[in-house]
C-alpha cells in the first residue's frame, strides 16, 4: 500500500505521545479532539499497526508505537535542521550538531565554538551527550554533523581528524577503599571487586583485553552511559567505576579518589564526520575553524 503520510500527521502523533491524552494534545495543537482522534486512527490504518493502547483516561504507546515515536522524533529533528540551515542570509548562520561522550577533549570543541561565535553570533550549536553506540546511530541517520569518538572505530564510514589529546582510564573509588592510596591498580586488584563500567561495546572490548578475560566473568554490578550518577554510587561505597581521568574531580567533599590503571590504558580520540557530507555553511565553518585552531 502506498504511504502518503504528512509531516503534520507525524507532529500530531508526537504531541499525543507526549501528552498521553487526546484532549490535552488537541489543546496543544489547537485543533478539535474529534479531528485529532480521526487523524490518529487514519495513521494506524495507513501503517497497518496499533500505535496506542486506549483507556478512558490515558493513552499509552504499544511497542510499535514506541519505535515509531523514536524515529518520528528523528525525522522531525532532521527536517528542522535542514530548514534552519537553508533559511539563511549571506551572513554565516545555521545549526551545528555535535555528539560526544564524556571527555576533556571536548574543551577543544568549546574553544572553537567560542571563536566562531565571536565572528558569527547567529550560529547555534546543539550538543548530544551519550555513549558511542548512541552516537553511531545518530551519525548514520544524519542527525549529527560531528562527533568525538574513541579509537578504534570503523573508519570506512567516516572522515576524521586525529586530536592531539589522549584520555587515560582509571578507577573512581570511595576514599575509604583499601586501594585509594595506591599509585595505580592492576587487573589482579580489581578482579574480585564490584565494578561499574560503561555500556559501550567498544569499552567492553578494551577491558576484555586489559583483564585478559571477558568482563562478563567479572562482578559487574552496574553499567552506565555517563559517569555522573555512578559516581554517587561509588561515593556510597557500592563499588569501583571505570572512567577517564579528570571527568570527576576527587575531593574530601565528594568522598572520591581516582587511581590510574596499570598496565596503562590510554585512548586516542578523533573528530569524526560522515564521508561525503552535505554540510551547511555553519558546519563547514566549524570544521575550517577547528582545523585552524588546533592545526590538525
Amino acid at each position: 500500500m502506498e504511504k502518503n503520510m504528512e509531516l503534520r500527521t507525524i507532529n500530531y502523533f508526537i504531541a499525543v505521545a507526549n501528552e498521553g491524552n487526546i484532549s490535552r494534545a488537541a489543546k496543544v495543537l489547537h485543533i478539535s479532539q474529534p479531528a485529532l482522534s480521526k487523524q490518529m486512527s487514519e495513521l494506524e490504518s495507513e501503517l497497518n499497526i496499533q500505535l496506542f493502547i486506549r483507556t478512558n483516561r490515558k493513552i499509552q504507546l504499544t511497542d510499535e508505537g514506541e519505535y515509531f515515536l523514536k524515529h518520528s522524533q528523528e525525522i522531525v529533528s532532521l527536517v528542522d535542521k535542514t530548514i534552519n540551515n537553508i533559511n539563511r542570509t549571506e551572513d554565516i548562520q545555521g545549526d551545528v550538531y555535535i555528539g560526544s561522550g564524556e571527555t576533556q577533549a571536548f574543551n577543544m570543541i568549546a574553544k572553537t565554538m567560542q571563536n566562531i561565535l565571536k565572528k558569527h553570533p547567529k550560529v547555534k550549536f546543539h550538543l548530544f551527550s551519550g555513549n558511542a553506540d548512541d552516537i553511531y546511530s545518530k551519525m548514520s541517520n544524519g542527525l549529527l554533523d560531528f562527533s568525538i569518538l574513541i579509537e578504534p572505530f570503523e573508519t570506512k564510514d567516516y572522515d576524521y581528524l586525529k586530536l592531539p589529546f589522549i584520555d587515560q582510564w582509571g578507577v573512581l573509588m570511595n576514599r575509604d577503599s583499601p586501594l585509594a592510596n595506591r599509585k595505580f591498580v592492576t587487573p589482579k586488584d580489581l578482579v574480585d571487586k564490584p565494578l561499574m563500567m560503561s555500556n559501550q561495546t567498544s569499552v567492553k572490548n578494551i577491558f576484555n583485553t586489559w583483564f585478559g578475560q571477558p568482563v562478563d566473568n567479572l562482578n559487574i554490578i552496574s553499567t552506565y552511559n555517563l559517569i555522573t550518577n555512578p559516581s554517587k554510587m561509588v561515593a556510597q561505597g557500592l563499588g569501583y567505576a571505570f572512567t577517564f581521568e579528570d571527568l570527576i574531580t576527587p575531593s574530601e567533599e565528594n568522598n572520591l579518589e581516582f587511581v590510574p590503571l596499570k598496565p596503562d590504558l590510554l585512548v586516542n580520540l578523533d573528530l569524526v564526520w560522515n564521508k561525503n557530507p552535505h554540510f551547511s555553511k555553519a558546519a563547514d565553518t566549524f570544521l575550517n575553524h577547528f582545523r585552524e585552531d588546533w592545526q590538525v
